[in-house]
């Protein structure tokens, strides 16, 4: 599974649409005043707007000033966490908490991501969980933290990358989140429903990536 896909979803909320074209307009002036004994020659933005065939010829682009917007990159790194954010024109690019989970022996197996919530709702935060396919939809996901109480989570869908949980955290789960050591996420393959897959998401880092993370509109 590869590692950069599951910024996808919020990647689509965060996208920020590209900036219009800037105009440039010309204008004309009738001069009824006695004619000057100087002349000046016009100044480049005075220059006739294109016309016919030359308005629809492209003059190219600088290759090496091609934007960045919209592309993910990982701004730092915190504990086990990175803090993965969308380049976008704002002076503050939007950021998420990210976990890669692997086997135990270092193959990657699901994808975690976390992001803020406003104030005011039941959910104090939002996370997706990317896992594999074949995974037991019917199972769901669940998770613990240090051994507590499992609380389980229904698949939202899935696609050609991984099949999706997306989850809404209220206070008292992030609370537990912060003071934890780690969380046992597990699934159950579709093709073993006798059997269970048990990851381990580090909580190491968590209430200062928590913080660093952006806050994503409801």
């Amino acid at each position: 599974m590869n590692k950069y896909l599951t910024i996808l979803p919020l990647c689509a909320a965060m996208m920020m649409p590209m900036a219009g074209f800037a105009q440039t307009a010309t204008t004309e002036t009738t001069d009824t005043a006695a004619p000057k004994t100087t002349e000046t020659a016009p100044a480049a933005s005075d220059a006739p707007a294109a016309s016919g065939v030359e308005a629809q010829l492209s003059m190219g682009d600088d290759g090496e000033a091609a934007t960045d917007l919209g592309k993910p990159y990982t701004k730092e790194e915190v504990g086990s966490w990175e803090i993965r954010c969308i380049k976008t024109e704002e002076d503050v690019d939007p950021c998420q908490m990210y976990q890669l989970l692997d086997d135990g022996q270092g193959a990657p197996v699901a994808e975690f991501s976390l992001f803020r919530l406003p104030e005011g709702g039941k959910a104090q935060a939002g996370a997706t969980v990317v896992v594999p396919l074949e995974t037991s939809l019917q199972s769901q996901l669940s998770v613990a933290v240090d051994g507590g109480k499992e609380r389980r989570y229904p698949f939202a869908f899935c696609n050609p990358v991984g099949c999706y949980v997306r989850m809404g955290l209220t206070a008292d789960d992030v609370a537990a989140f912060k003071r934890g050591k780690e969380a046992k996420i597990t699934i159950v393959p579709a093709l073993a429903p006798d059997q269970k897959v048990q990851l381990t998401l580090s909580l190491d880092g968590f209430t200062s990536s928590f913080d660093k993370s952006s806050v994503i509109e409801r």
